[in-house]
């Protein structure tokens, strides 16, 4: 009973189905207020899942000749195994009180680095030089953006006391308030952010893909089912990585009944989920708003600015989370 527990978890709620469609209309907003800004209508709240079943129904998936066939197919499979992963343990411990287990926080950054080395040996796999061409930057980006994550985040374990634990970091802010209010964690806290903007892809930087110049670089020779779990891999993390922010940096959002009082008849779990839907709300428009008043830029000028003045603050975070402030 227990496992299918856990393959439920994993595959429908709060894991893929959810995720998956979650991230899908998350999407939307983020190419609805695109349209906006550039002065067009957007498409409707459905074109996300319309353009993914017809990539997945009616398209074919080719493989291109001189190709890795499993390595090529596989590594779709594997990046989206990876995302809701992510996606699952994190709305578990915002969901359930006492859920998760020690070293998640660990285990989570483990898993966020499956989906771009997928991408990468997806791109490799596929025997073409622009996609190899956009996996190397792919690799080139990851290595940049990886050490000031990982500083961002020790910035945040340095704050909450050592916790290596979702749950742990939650409880810890809900006696001492959030994270992100004092300095550390508000240094901390714009790092990762920007870190995750490059997890993602988002201009400025979208140069592995730089579709203007490699015509999607790793993406380039992916088709029919392949490219679908690769649309949706990314949807499932741009709805992952804004709750993960806001339980490292916000206290969580408040999903959990346990030990939550009612107070003058407003349950506190639910301004505690109002509370959570609205930082999710400002996170997203950030990624939004940097995605769309930026250009991209070069992959040597990406290496240069987070191993430069990003890594300078998120190391400025951690000595600050050492010393209390």
């Amino acid at each position: 009973m227990e496992v299918l527990t856990y393959i439920f978890a994993f595959l429908v709620f709060p894991g893929l189905l959810f995720s998956g469609c979650m991230g899908l209309l998350v999407g939307w907003v983020d190419r609805k207020v695109t349209a906006r800004l550039q002065w067009r209508v957007g498409p409707p709240w459905y074109q996300n899942f319309l353009d993914l079943a017809k990539l997945a129904l009616y398209k074919e998936t080719l493989i291109p000749k001189g190709a890795s066939a499993a390595l090529f197919l596989g590594m779709p499979a594997l990046g989206l195994a990876a995302a809701t992963l992510v996606s699952t343990i994190v709305l578990i411990t915002n969901g359930v009180s006492g859920a998760g287990f020690i070293g998640d926080v660990i285990v989570v950054v483990y898993l966020l680095l499956i989906p771009p080395i997928a991408l990468m040996i997806g791109g490799f796999a596929s025997s073409n030089s622009l996609a190899s061409l956009g996996a190397s930057r792919e690799m080139k980006l990851m290595i940049s953006y990886e050490l000031p994550f990982i500083l961002a985040l020790a910035a945040v374990i340095a704050k909450s006391g050592y916790a290596i634990r979702f749950g742990d970091i939650i409880a810890y802010q809900r006696i001492h308030g959030d994270i992100f209010m004092s300095w550390s964690g508000c240094i901390s806290f714009f790092t990762m952010l920007l870190c995750m903007q490059a997890k993602l892809g988002f201009i400025p930087f979208d140069m592995p893909e730089a579709e203007t110049e490699l015509m999607s670089g790793p993406y380039i020779e992916y088709s029919g089912k392949a490219l679908a779990i690769f649309k949706l891999t990314k949807a499932v993390l741009l709805f992952a990585i804004p709750v993960l922010l806001i339980t490292l940096y916000c206290g969580g959002i408040k999903l959990s009944l346990d030990g939550l009082p009612d107070c003058k008849g407003f349950p506190i779990w639910q301004a505690g989920l109002i509370k959570g839907v609205i930082e999710y709300v400002i996170i997203l428009v950030l990624i939004v708003v940097i995605k769309n008043t930026n250009p991209r830029v070069r992959i040597d000028q990406a290496m240069k600015f987070f191993w430069g003045i990003v890594t300078v603050s998120a190391s400025l975070a951690v000595i600050l989370a050492l010393i209390g402030l």
